[in-house]
């Protein structure tokens, strides 16, 4: 699986997702993240690629053409010419773990990074085909949601992770939170971890979990559980 990042900060993004679990992906082949660099596409020496928007306002608005240009730049090198386009905008829809399943079936995904006070519709109008959110909130630029997609969708590629197992089991897969977790020591300043799971009994240890994240659900994202029992009912 294929990600390319469209950022003003390539070093951000590359240097932030080649550690841990999608680094060691990248250098294994599984997954390749590519950062293109849209000022490299500035029709200026300095690199520029902002401007004052017309109408007044605050603030510096991205150019519709080193955008556009730096998309047709990664197009050329694609078989899909259609591929899937993320532009990171608090205006999008709220990423989800539904998302990321979507999205880890496909071969290649464009995520573009905005800065300033964004981008030139006229551009977004042409090449996006999607708006993404992390949050009801604002950020500098889109490398940082840039990266959590990333990460949720790259877990999910075949061979990311040390066993496929790891992603079954985890918050949201089934629309419950995961369930609590112990290791080593049994006891730590009197808090000891729960008997089922020393039992050695599959099921019962299965069914306490179960039990456990349908509780935590409930206590903490009343919004999922509500929609985890009507999915039951």
């Amino acid at each position: 699986m294929n990600f390319h990042i469209m950022t003003l900060f390539p070093d951000m993004v590359l240097n932030g997702l080649s550690e841990s679990i999608t680094g060691r992906a990248a250098k294994n082949g599984i997954i390749n993240i590519d950062a293109v660099n849209i000022r490299d596409f500035a029709d200026n020496r300095y690199g520029h690629v902002d401007d004052y928007t017309y109408g007044g306002g605050a603030g510096m608005l991205m150019q519709a053409k080193p955008v556009y240009d730096a998309y047709m730049h990664i197009i050329s090198k694609l078989k899909n010419a259609k591929p899937r386009v993320l532009y990171m905008t608090p205006q999008g829809t709220p990423f989800n773990q539904a998302m990321a399943e979507e999205l880890s079936g496909e071969d290649d995904i464009i995520l573009l990074c905005g800065h300033y006070e964004g981008i030139d519709e006229r551009v977004l109008e042409m090449i996006v085909t999607d708006n993404v959110s992390i949050g009801d909130f604002v950020l500098t630029g889109g490398e940082l949601p840039a990266m959590m997609i990333v990460d949720a969708v790259s877990r999910l590629v075949p061979g990311v992770l040390g066993s496929d197992e790891s992603a079954l089991y985890e918050s949201f897969y089934d629309g419950l939170l995961e369930y609590p977790q112990y290791t080593r020591p049994e006891e730590f300043m009197g808090k000891k971890v729960p008997e089922v799971l020393l039992s050695g009994h599959h099921k019962n240890i299965a069914d306490w979990r179960k039990e456990q994240s349908i509780k935590r659900t409930k206590e903490r994202r009343p919004d999922l559980y509500e929609a985890y029992m009507k999915k039951q009912e």
